[in-house]
């Protein structure tokens, strides 16, 4: 069995893998959703995931692993623990993605960005600019799942683990809204529009 399948039944049986009608942090609509919070709560997962992540980079000199909050900051730890570097995060302050409670990075520093899951890429280019911003160096960029249907240039090497494309819609073009369903923010049972699951 391939890494790829592995990362793919490792999400399954740990019920990572939802359906439904989501609001994805892109703002896009979705009828699937993967909760990798779900197979990282197990430290065995995590380390075994974080260990094939790291080694796509073993040979890139990485000397720090960032992650954005929160969804990241366990697999970027893992990852950062198999490399032998440090861990950081990122997180949004006003809106703003950025360095808070004493993280740092130095210019020149090499940077591997590690996130969860990648659909548009959106979190994973802010956490870029975070690095580009320190004058440190984007030397790639992995996750765990990337679950877009078209290829995604983050303008750095990108390994996901696995790959399980899943259909995003706008809001304004989506099926399931038109069907008279309404969509959920993952990791709450809060209803977008005030009701309850």
């Amino acid at each position: 069995m391939t890494v790829a399948e592995q990362v793919l039944q490792l999400l399954r049986t740990t019920g990572a893998v939802l359906e439904g009608h989501f609001l994805l942090t892109s703002g896009l609509h979705s009828a699937g959703y993967v909760q990798c919070a779900k197979v990282l709560q197990y430290p065995q997962h995590a380390a075994v995931l974080g260990q094939w992540l790291a080694d796509r980079f073993r040979d890139a000199a990485v000397a720090v692993v960032i992650s954005p909050a929160v969804g990241g900051i366990i697999l970027g730890h893992e990852v950062a623990r198999a490399l032998g570097v440090r861990a950081i995060f990122g997180e949004r302050e006003d809106g703003t993605m950025t360095l808070r409670r004493g993280l740092t990075l130095q210019p020149g520093e090499r940077a591997l960005v590690v996130e969860d899951v990648t659909t548009t890429g959106g979190s994973v280019r802010e956490i870029m600019q975070v690095v580009q911003e320190r004058q440190a160096l984007v030397v790639g960029v992995g996750t765990l799942l990337n679950r877009s249907l078209q290829p995604i240039d983050m303008g750095a090497p990108f390994h996901p683990l696995a790959a399980l494309p899943i259909p995003t819609y706008t809001p304004d073009a989506c099926a399931l809204c038109a069907q008279g369903s309404q969509a959920l923010k993952p990791g709450s049972r809060q209803l977008l529009s005030g009701g309850r699951a």
